[in-house]
């Protein structure tokens, strides 16, 4: 008990957790240079040699239990490492394992994989590129968990895999999400880079490519970014396409960050939230053809705007954050597409020298062996001779030793040969290779010596890889400068209403649906409307008060409302003062015209309505009219129009608008309309009856 108290915490933490962690970062959770996770190595390594490179399927079942001799996790933690990696899931864009039976599907959260009883798989043509070379030691190998057999450490890939399949992993501390490239593109880019480690890669890599199809927002800076450092964010969006016959939009490919489920999900819940009133259904009809999310839409309905809401509130337009960590050597190593490229070259250069020292050790060995048997061509008969005369088995390869100057392996390689083989002409036939070899083993030397042979190696590979395995590019790239923005304000409906004003400071917004049913208001028992304007629900109000100040409020801002009720008392929605009234109301969208202050001085401000448009959402202007003079009335003209001004004593005049100059300082009295004498105010100001 008293050694567990004076247990030290950081102590606890090196001895017992920091060996944990490495082990995730190393052993299971990042990928290597070769682009594959221990995990995914020990499966394939697996399966190879289980002769599943080119023969025929064989139970997933067998292959998880064969996996079990290097990867000792539990048979699902395997099987769900293989569902990943085959043909039938689209997980990715080359995929390594050919499957047969349902493997689910990386783009949908509910469509479940079969058990692996039911499933077959074989290894996919790619993984000829993994395996090529893995018999000439190019590669390490190290003891499995219980020392019963050896596995690779790498896999010497001919291309560089690391970055033409997405890869994810979450270690202790540290992450890595590694987005998949075009397979072309990267072996074109590699080739670049092998002749100057400076080349452009934005010229020649476009941008990422997945499985899944969809669009890639491309901006050149955030490329580029990722292309450096390994670090950064692009973003994807779906693909739809619209059936005017059937009015519906199909949703045909989606982000690869994202599934089926989620975006149906939540384009249901902006339908149930009334943003989105223009679907009339939304389903899943995703069968054996493909991916497929239909949306039944009304008619008339503007299928791009329709969409521009889509895109910016759900997981239709979404975001791939970068992060390339990856191990090299053993050390994790976050690094951009250019630096990863340049690490792959020192590799698969260091893979091409070891498979042609181990096809130089081979040869030179051959040869070796015979230059021995070279020697007794000029001599068989004594060469027999010695065999026969020698009176010990054991004796006899010393003696050919001795009798012709070789050496053991030379007289070994001597003594297996048949006696029905000891002829001039077979002698002859075996030899006759001496000269091809000396000639291979100088190519390799002249190779191994070269590293702009063993690089004229790599790429002669990756063109052939290139040719071979490239497929058309999946994600289509799409300039931002393209993509149009959609704002809050496009998510809302615009329909018809009316909006009621009255005296006692209430404000009432009505459908015309629901106006058709009961055109008569409540209201309180003194109370009258003042005000009735019929317009739409993206319209922008204006509440002039009698302290000079203008509030403005977006018309869906109100709550619908029936004919049977009061109403918004303004003093609550505006937060008028206590001693402030609400004197008019005015209704714009695009802010044309004038707003006209008649004052008891008989004078007139035309102040044009722009000059109470603000780039910000203001709630409120200040001096929105002149106060050094009494109001008495207050209009908005679209255009200018013929009026009448009475004064208190009697005197009218009438006058046209077009007449009174604007003025853009909002405190300005303005012009006088019609003449006062002493004691005389203006009364009223009425509009010229139109002649019929």
């Amino acid at each position: 008990m008293n050694n567990i108290k004076n247990m030290n915490v950081i102590d606890t933490l090196k001895s017992n957790y920091m060996p944990y962690s490495m082990s995730v970062i190393v052993s299971r959770a990042l990928p290597e240079i070769d682009g594959l996770k221990p995990s995914h190595r020990k499966l394939l390594y697996t399966m190879y040699k289980m002769g599943l490179l080119k023969g025929n399927k064989t139970k997933s079942a067998n292959i998880v239990g064969q996996t079990m001799r290097l990867n000792p996790h539990g048979d699902m933690a395997i099987y769900q490492t293989m569902v990943r990696l085959t043909r039938g899931n689209e997980s990715l864009l080359h995929p390594y394992v050919d499957s047969k039976g349902n493997f689910g599907k990386n783009y949908s959260r509910d469509m479940a994989f079969a058990a692996p009883r039911y499933t077959e798989a074989k290894l996919d043509e790619i993984c000829h590129e993994f395996f090529r070379d893995i018999g000439k030691n190019t590669i390490d190998f190290i003891p499995n968990y219980d020392n019963t057999m050896e596995e690779p450490t790498l896999l010497p890939t001919t291309f560089p895999n690391i970055l033409v399949n997405p890869n994810l992993g979450i270690a202790v501390g540290m992450a890595s999400n590694i987005c998949s490239f075009h397979l072309g593109e990267i072996c074109e880019s590699t080739i670049a880079l092998m002749e100057d480690e400076n080349a452009d890669l934005l010229n020649i890599l476009k941008g990422p490519d997945f499985p899944t199809g969809g669009e890639l927002i491309y901006e050149a800076k955030d490329m580029e970014k990722i292309y450096e450092t390994g670090k950064g964010t692009f973003y994807l969006r779906g693909k739809y396409r619209y059936d005017a016959k059937n009015r519906c939009i199909d949703i045909l490919e989606i982000p690869y960050t994202t599934n089926i489920e989620t975006i149906i999900d939540q384009i249901a819940e902006l339908i149930k939230s009334g943003k989105i009133r223009e679907i009339t259904d939304v389903r899943d009809e995703t069968d054996k053809e493909g991916l497929k999310i239909t949306l039944d839409v009304k008619r008339n309905t503007q299928v791009e705007q329709l969409m521009g809401k889509i895109y910016k509130y759900t997981k239709m337009h979404d975001s791939f954050s970068c992060n390339f960590n990856i191990l090299v050597e053993g050390q994790p190593k976050v690094l951009g597409v250019r630096n990863i490229l340049i690490e792959w070259i020192l590799f698969r250069v260091d893979c091409i020298k070891r498979g042609l020292r181990f096809e130089h050790g081979q040869k030179c060995d051959k040869l070796h062996l015979l230059k021995g048997l070279e020697k007794i061509l000029l001599d068989l008969d004594r060469a027999i001779k010695i065999v026969r005369d020698t009176k010990k088995d054991k004796d006899v390869i010393p003696n050919l030793m001795e009798g012709f100057s070789i050496d053991k392996n030379q007289a070994e390689f001597i003594a297996e040969i048949k006696l029905r083989n000891f002829n001039q002409e077979y002698i002859l036939n075996k030899t006759k290779d001496i000269e091809k070899l000396e000639k291979e083993i100088k190519s390799i030397e002249s190779t191994l010596e070269s590293e702009k042979k063993i690089k004229r190696i790599i790429k002669k590979e990756l063109i052939a890889v290139s040719k071979k395995y490239a497929k058309e590019r999946q994600t289509q790239i799409i300039q931002a400068h393209y993509i149009e923005e959609i704002s809050q304000e496009d998510l809302i409906e615009d329909y018809e209403l009316t909006l009621f004003r009255t005296r006692d400071g209430y404000v009432k917004k009505i459908s015309m649906a629901s106006l058709r049913g009961n055109s008569e208001q409540k209201l309180k028992d003194t109370d009258q409307v003042v005000q009735e304007i019929v317009t739409t629900n993206k319209s922008e109000i204006l509440f002039f008060s009698n302290k000079h100040k203008v509030y403005k409020k977006r018309t869906y801002e109100l709550a619908d409302c029936k004919s049977s009720h009061l109403g918004d008392y303004l003093k609550n929605i505006l937060g008028c003062e206590e001693d402030e009234l609400i004197i008019h109301m005015v209704v714009t969208k695009e802010y044309d015209g004038y707003m006209l202050f008649f004052y008891k001085n008989g004078k007139c401000a035309k102040i044009p309505m722009t000059s109470y448009q603000t780039k910000t959402n203001r709630s409120q202007l200040v001096n929105a009219y002149a106060d050094s003079e009494e109001l008495i009335f207050l209009m908005e003209i679209k255009e200018d129009i013929k009026l009448i001004a009475k004064s208190k004593k009697g005197k009218s005049k009438t006058f046209d608008t077009k007449t009174i100059e604007e003025k853009n300082n909002r405190k300005s009295q303005g012009v006088e309309v019609i003449s006062l004498k002493k004691g005389d105010t203006l009364k009223e100001i009425r509009m010229v009856e139109k002649v019929k």
